[in-house]
């Protein structure tokens, strides 16, 4: 039985409102970048209303969407003032709208959600929880899979524990949808303006200050595998970690070649190490969100 990351009922001592606790600053502001996703906004932002931590704002910033994600994200917005919309004048990629987000935030902690993925019900609150006991600058967690039309895989994302630079040089182990970082410790952090991979940039930043990282153990996220997406074809995989080699290392051609053949190793023969069957998850034709 999957748990619902929409609908779980919430515990009462989450249910007050802003106003009701006085404050002006929300702890979390979720980063989440919109472009033609009408089929998923929706209910991304439900598995965000859900959370049993209540005190977030998500930033969404449509990049010239020409579907109906806008009207979607505006109607959500009149049922729940915590999420905020704001629509960049012309189309200029992800990072740009990832980092047009990072400006307006207010809270304390960023978190980073896409339009298509989806959030567990007690995601915020356990890795909250976890980096304020832990005094942790930075944390993620693992994730499972499901289909493009919201069939579960089977299969739960992991990742070393705990996560070095040197683990993170040659293959990004941290899931986009489950990573926080807390802005009194870096600030707020530029997201590159290339198309792909500013979060692995990101994260590679933050641990080359950090040096190490600990996730919160379990899956609290489910990440849409779509059929056009970099990691669904390894072509584009492999032309994208090429570029990023060469952008954020500034390395050569023949030194990016060797960095990416690095890479393919750790892709196709380390990285699976952390993938866990999960038989409870396999498609059956179960969706994320029943």
């Amino acid at each position: 039985m999957v748990n619902n990351p929409c609908n779980n009922p919430q515990p009462d001592r989450y249910n007050p409102t802003r106003e009701s606790m006085n404050i002006t600053r929300p702890i979390v502001s979720i980063i989440t970048p919109t472009y033609n996703a009408e089929k998923y906004v929706r209910q991304t932002i439900d598995s965000v209303v859900a959370q049993s931590f209540p005190d977030w704002e998500m930033i969404c910033v449509d990049d010239c969407s020409s579907d109906g994600t806008v009207r979607i994200v505006r109607s959500l917005q009149e049922q729940d003032s915590r999420v905020k919309l704001f629509q960049l004048e012309k189309n200029s990629g992800p990072g740009i709208a990832r980092d047009h987000a990072v400006a307006k935030a207010q809270g304390r902690y960023l978190a980073f959600l896409d339009a298509d993925d989806l959030w567990k019900t007690e995601k915020l609150a356990k890795q909250v929880d976890f980096m304020q006991r832990e005094n942790l600058p930075f944390t993620f967690c693992f994730y499972d899979w499901m289909t493009e039309d919201g069939r579960m895989v089977g299969k739960t994302v992991t990742a070393p524990n705990p996560l070095t630079y040197e683990h993170m040089r040659y293959c990004n182990h941290v899931g986009n949808l489950t990573g926080i970082y807390d802005t009194e410790r870096f600030g707020k952090i530029p997201i590159s303006g290339i198309r792909k991979r500013q979060d692995w940039m990101l994260w590679l930043t933050i641990l080359k200050e950090i040096k190490i990282a600990r996730p919160v153990a379990e899956s609290l996220a489910v990440y849409r595998l779509r059929e056009n997406s970099v990691s669904s074809s390894k072509w584009k995989m492999l032309r994208a970690n090429f570029d990023f080699y060469r952008q954020h290392f500034q390395e050569s051609q023949w030194r990016a070649g060797v960095s990416l053949a690095i890479n393919v190793y750790h892709q196709f023969f380390v990285k699976p190490r952390y993938f866990r069957n999960d038989k409870s998850l396999e498609v059956t034709g179960k969706r994320a969100n029943e």
